[in-house]
């Protein structure tokens, strides 16, 4: 997408009436079932015009989730961890300690009905958080996510450092993305990612930038801010 294009769809996420979303934290590992009944509970709350929109952090423990495109053949070791079929967009993906999980559940009524630009919106979001720690990344077509270029005397290869997977229903976002910061990433063995094989799977740690969870939150929050608008604290689901 030519840059004034990408500008004009990153821009027209933001509400008009500059209400800002809600940004909570959960501490500890949530259980992955009870994170996708709450995210079901405020997607259709924010829908029928009764809570307000929400961003929610948090870590699972390890646990494979598999999205619509999911094919059998991806998931190499079904023993090895759970494996939750879920109705999100996307293929096989890992989520686990190390990895920020961030569930975004928007109003898109409010913010352009363009899926296209709200994908794109979360892309240039997750890029920002890393440009921040001086990590350059980006998208690449035919490949969902966010990728690094590594190189190496003689090689070079991509990586994918951050996953995006979300459904809309009502024109009301739910899941949302992923970013390794520092996940144990012999767990992605026991799946192809995202589908894709000839690609490997890094983290901020696993690039040298030895990022806590609260740093990776506060670029992450101030990205956010970037292309979707204001943030204020909320509560997360208990």
């Amino acid at each position: 997408m030519p840059s004034n294009a990408l500008s004009a769809a990153v821009s027209s996420l933001n509400r008009p009436d500059g209400q800002p979303v809600e940004w909570a934290v959960s501490p500890g590992h949530v259980p992955y079932a009870f994170a996708v009944e709450a995210m079901e509970a405020r997607a259709a709350a924010i829908a029928a015009g009764e809570a307000g929109e929400l961003v929610w952090l948090l870590e699972h423990p390890p646990l494979y989730t598999a999205g619509v495109s999911a094919q059998d053949a991806d998931l190499i070791q079904p023993d090895r961890f759970p494996v939750h079929r879920t109705g999100r967009g996307g293929q096989f993906t890992y989520h686990g300690p190390g990895q920020r999980v961030a569930y975004v559940m928007l109003d898109l009524n409010t913010r352009g009905r363009d899926v296209r630009g709200f994908v794109r919106g979360l892309e240039q979001w997750i890029i920002g958080a890393l440009d921040s720690f001086g990590v350059p990344a980006g998208i690449r077509d035919g490949r969902v996510g966010v990728w690094v270029e590594r190189k190496g005397a003689g090689w070079s290869r991509e990586d994918k450092i951050a996953a995006i997977g979300v459904k809309v229903r009502k024109w009301v976002s739910f899941h949302g993305i992923s970013l390794n910061v520092e996940p144990d990433l012999e767990h992605f063995g026991g799946i192809v990612p995202c589908g894709i094989v000839e690609h490997g799977v890094t983290s901020l740690v696993d690039l040298g930038v030895l990022a806590t969870m609260d740093e990776a939150d506060a670029a992450l929050k101030t990205s956010f801010e970037r292309v979707f608008g204001p943030v204020r604290v909320g509560q997360a689901p208990a």
